[in-house]
C-alpha cells in the first residue's frame, strides 16, 4: 500500500471542488483495502472511502484523515449466452459494466447507461434511472466488514434495498467497504419503455420495438441534451448529477403542493404504500430557482434544475449554500423537505 500526504480531493470528484485529504491510498486488491483499514486503525485515523466521486460533496478544509480509494479492476460472466452471472470490481466505470452487459444482449441495466460513478456505489446508493433500479438485478455483493477486518457477502434481500437507499446506506453507514457486485442478468428483450423522455426519442428516430442496444442509445442521447453525461466541454458538466432525491411523502402533502400550485399540473408518481412520489426538479424550479441561475461561481444547470453546477472559481462553501438555500425555498413554498442525495465530507 502507498500511503501519501496532502491529497487533493476535488479532481477525484466530478463536481472538481474541496480541498485534500490528511492521507490518501488507493487499494487495487482486498489486502491492500486491509492494510489500509489496519494503518488507520493502528494510528486513530478515522477513513473515508472513494469510488468514482460522483456522490460527493468535499469541503473546502478537506478531510482531516485517511481516504481510500477503492480501485479494484475486473469483471467476468459465468456464461457464454444466456442468463448469465456477471460479476464485476468496485472500481469498475459504471457506464462502462452497462456497456457490456448490452453487447452480450443481456437486459436489465441498459436503462442505467451513462450514469457515472463506479460499480461499487451502485448497490450502496440502489442506483436507479429510467425505471431500473439496481435492487432488481443485483445477486450478491462482496464487501469488507471496517469493524472485524474480513470479508462478507450479502445476499440482495440482506442489502435492504429502498429507494436510492440501502441496508449499507442508511443502516451501517461507512462500516463496509464494497469490493465486489454480482447481477443476474436475462437473455430477453428490454421492458417497454414508458418514460416520456425516453418514448419521445424513439419516435423521432422511428423505432417501435427497440433492442437493448437501441435503448441504451437512447438513454444516453437523453442525459445528453440534460447535461447529465461526464463531458469536459459541457459547461454545466461539473456537478453530482441529480442533487437532490425525489421526496416521497403522504398523499396529503402531495394534495396540499397541488393546492399550492394552482392551476399548474403537478407531476406525481403513486407509490404502492399510498404514498407519492414528487419531482424535486418541479418543485425547485416553482419555488423560484430556473435552470440556469448563477450564484457566485455555482448556479444550477442551464438544462435541469436538479443539478447544482460548479464553475470556474466555485468552492464547496458556495455549493453548500445554495443547496440549503433551495432546501428552504422548496419548504417554504411547499412544505416539502428535499434531502441532498450526495455525500458531504468534512463540514
Amino acid at each position: 500500500m502507498e500511503l501519501r500526504e496532502h491529497v487533493t480531493l476535488g479532481p477525484l470528484t466530478t463536481l472538481g471542488v474541496g480541498g485534500a485529504a490528511r492521507y490518501f491510498a488507493a487499494a487495487t486488491t482486498e489486502d491492500e483495502i486491509l492494510e489500509a483499514l489496519g494503518w488507520a486503525g493502528q494510528q486513530g485515523v478515522p477513513v473515508r472511502v472513494l469510488g468514482g466521486g460522483s456522490n460527493l460533496v468535499v469541503s473546502d478544509a478537506g478531510f482531516d484523515g485517511l481516504v481510500l480509494a477503492v480501485w479494484l479492476r475486473g469483471s467476468s460472466f459465468s456464461s457464454a449466452s444466456g442468463d448469465a452471472l456477471f460479476s464485476v470490481k468496485a472500481g469498475e466505470p459504471w457506464d462502462s459494466v452497462v456497456a457490456q452487459a448490452v453487447a452480450r444482449g443481456l437486459a436489465g441495466l441498459e436503462g442505467l447507461s451513462g450514469i457515472p460513478g463506479s460499480a461499487g456505489a451502485t448497490p450502496i446508493q440502489n442506483v436507479g434511472a429510467y425505471g431500473q433500479e439496481v435492487a432488481e438485478t443485483v445477486v450478491s455483493v462482496r464487501v469488507i466488514d471496517r469493524s472485524l477486518l474480513s470479508a462478507l457477502e450479502f445476499s440482495a434481500a440482506e442489502c435492504r434495498f429502498a429507494y436510492r437507499d440501502s441496508f449499507f446506506k442508511s443502516e451501517a453507514p461507512e462500516r463496509y467497504v464494497v469490493t465486489e457486485v454480482r447481477f443476474g442478468l436475462s437473455e430477453r428483450e428490454p421492458a417497454p419503455v414508458r418514460y416520456p423522455d425516453l418514448l419521445r426519442e424513439l419516435e423521432r428516430r422511428a423505432i417501435a420495438a427497440p433492442t437493448l442496444a437501441e435503448v441504451r442509445d437512447c438513454v444516453l442521447a437523453v442525459r445528453g441534451e440534460k447535461s447529465m453525461l461526464l463531458d469536459p466541454n459541457d459547461p454545466n458538466g461539473r456537478s453530482c448529477g441529480s442533487f437532490f432525491l425525489n421526496p416521497i411523502v403522504p398523499a396529503e402533502l402531495a394534495e396540499r403542493v397541488r393546492s399550492v400550485a394552482g392551476s399548474t399540473a403537478v407531476p406525481t408518481y403513486p407509490q404502492r404504500d399510498g404514498r407519492v412520489k414528487l419531482a424535486a426538479g418541479w418543485l425547485i424550479e416553482h419555488s423560484g430557482f430556473q435552470k440556469g441561475l448563477r450564484d457566485g461561481h455555482v448556479g444550477l444547470s442551464t438544462k435541469h434544475a436538479l443539478a447544482v453546477v460548479a464553475h470556474d472559481g466555485a468552492t464547496a462553501n458556495e455549493v453548500k449554500k445554495l443547496s440549503q438555500r433551495i432546501v428552504a425555498g422548496v419548504r417554504e413554498r411547499f412544505g416539502v423537505e428535499l434531502v441532498p442525495e450526495p455525500n458531504f465530507w468534512g463540514f
